[in-house]
Parts: structure tokens; C-alpha cells; sequence
């Protein structure tokens, strides 16, 4: 009943506001989760504000692709949040950039997100830039929401897309099942767009059993290109929330979550509105993993 009167709140979340007494029928609160009401009844949502975050610098090893006075890109590894939020109040990408960057970044784009214009998740390796100032900020903004930016990633999938290359275009909205994943929806969401080709094949040649795809992105979504794959039947390796347990013989995944690299960053400058354009290799763990499935079935095949 209440996850659907409110539908920004995961039932986790919604769970946790009854135990903390924040949901009350009339004159008395309700703390179990189970509780089962009458039809008709008025429930009252009292939502506590969110705790403050002190931001503060860390000394986090960044690996700097390119930097200057406006910008810096950096090349993220594995297990890196972008900014602080609940459950990562700390030791993210936000607190290692004020370290680096010094106090002049606090403040540019947000209190809590000073300098970052788009993010990657936490399990995802690759590039990303964040701004040094109010200018450049608003200008990459702008760059993003117009999808004049240039991203590829390249994501390990399971199994082989039948059409080697494709357009998948499906709106992106919250799951009705789980409020923590975000699905391909009919109606509502927001416009996502990924364009996709298959670079390698591995395993056996008459079934193959993976995939290295390089995925372009014309629209920035949360979790788009794992929602994406996995929508057409082929989910990152190692993707946690969109994934499947998968086995095979002779093959033990040991990347330490979902196999999808940011491998090209391109965009305008902000002050001299010269064309910058990054190319990033895939860590360790990932690279290992394609020579893992190389061995399946003897020298890999191209597409």
C-alpha cells in the first residue's frame, strides 16, 4: 500500500521509516513492517530530513588522464563511489578530488557533489571528468544534456547478440519489483538510447559462450547499458543486480563486479571549445577475464 502511494521510495527504505516509527495510522504509530491495515484507512508518512554529510578531503590515489585549471579526467577503478551518499559517506571520488583539488572546488555544481557533471557506478572502471569551475561545470552540463558528448564502454556479456550490431532503444524507468533497478518500461521513464556493436567472440564456434561488445551511448541513464544488454538477453558478466548466475566449465569469473569498462570520453572544452577526446584500456580483472574466455575455445574469432 505505501510503496505504491510512494513510488520514489524502495520498499527497503519504506521498511526502515516503519520501524523507525515514522508511519502512524490516526493517533497510533506502526512499527512492524507486516502489519496489515483496512482498505480505506489514512496512513501519514513522516519522512526525517536527510543526514548532513561533511564533505572533506581525502588522500585517495587518482590515476589522471588529463587536467588543467577548468577540468580533470580521471581514469576510476573498481570500488570507487563518485560522490557521497548513504551507506558511502565517505572515501569516494568527491573527497579524493578536494584533496587533489584543493578547497577552491567546494561549492561548483552542488554542496554535495562539487565538480561532478555525470557519474559511473561504483563497479564500473573508466573514465569520468568533473569540473574545477563554475564554467567549465555548466558547460559540460550543458554538453551532457544536449548528448554532445562522446562515451563508449565495452562490456563482457553473456552469450552472442544475434544482430552483431543494433541500436537498442527503450525508456529507462524504476522497477515496479524492486525500487533499487531500473528497467525497460512501455510508458513513462526517460528516453535511452545505446548503440552497439560485437568486437569478439570466445568459446566454441558453433555456440559461443561470451561476448565483447562495444556500446555507444547517444542518452546517459542510470545503469543503462546493464539494463540495456540484459533487456535483449545478454547480461554483463558479473553484474550483481542484472546479471544470472552462470557456470562454465572450465571457467571460474573472478572480476570483482559487472565487466564494463568506460574506454572513450570525448567532449568540447569548456574555455577554448577545442575537441578533447580520451581513451582508456581496460583494467587487469577485465582483460584477465577475455583471456579466461579465450581458452574455451582456442584463439578468439572476430566478429
Amino acid at each position: 500500500m505505501l510503496a505504491a502511494a510512494f513510488g520514489d521510495l524502495s520498499r527497503t527504505r519504506l521498511k526502515q521509516l516503519i520501524e523507525q516509527g515514522n508511519v502512524s495510522a490516526g493517533e497510533r504509530v506502526l512499527s512492524d513492517p507486516a502489519h496489515r491495515v483496512k482498505t480505506g484507512t489514512a496512513l501519514a508518512l513522516d519522512i526525517p530530513p536527510p543526514e548532513s554529510i561533511e564533505l572533506r578531503g581525502q588522500p585517495i590515489p587518482l590515476t589522471i588522464v588529463y587536467e588543467d585549471e577548468h577540468l580533470v579526467v580521471i581514469d576510476k577503478p573498481r570500488g570507487l563511489v563518485v560522490h557521497p551518499a548513504a551507506g558511502n559517506r565517505d572515501g569516494t571520488l568527491v573527497n579524493a578530488l578536494i584533496a587533489h583539488c584543493g578547497e577552491s572546488l567546494r561549492g561548483i555544481g552542488g554542496e554535495l557533489r562539487p565538480g561532478i557533471v555525470h557519474r559511473i557506478d561504483k563497479d564500473t572502471t573508466g573514465l569520468i571528468v568533473a569540473a574545477k569551475t563554475e564554467q567549465a561545470h555548466r558547460s559540460l552540463s550543458k554538453q551532457f544534456a544536449a548528448h554532445a558528448i562522446e562515451r563508449a564502454y565495452l562490456a563482457v556479456v553473456w552469450g552472442v547478440p544475434r544482430a552483431r550490431a543494433g541500436l537498442i532503444d527503450g525508456s529507462l524507468g524504476r522497477s515496479p519489483l524492486n525500487r533499487q533497478k531500473m528497467t525497460v518500461v512501455n510508458s513513462g521513464g526517460k528516453a535511452a538510447r545505446t548503440h552497439y556493436k560485437v568486437v569478439k567472440t570466445f568459446g566454441a564456434s558453433a555456440v559461443p559462450t561470451a561476448a565483447l561488445v562495444e556500446c555507444r551511448l547517444e542518452t546517459g541513464r542510470t545503469h543503462q547499458v546493464r539494463v540495456h544488454m540484459a533487456h535483449i538477453g545478454h547480461p554483463l558478466i558479473g553484474d550483481p543486480v542484472y546479471g544470472r548466475p552462470r557456470s562454465v566449465p572450465g571457467l571460474s569469473v573472478t572480476i570483482g563486479g559487472q565487466a564494463l569498462h568506460a574506454a572513450i570520453l570525448g567532449f568540447q572544452h569548456p574555455a577554448t571549445h577545442k575537441p578533447l577526446k580520451f581513451n582508456s584500456a581496460p583494467p587487469a580483472d577485465f582483460t584477465q577475464l577475455c583471456l579466461d574466455l579465450d581458452t574455451l575455445g582456442g584463439n578468439f574469432r572476430g566478429a
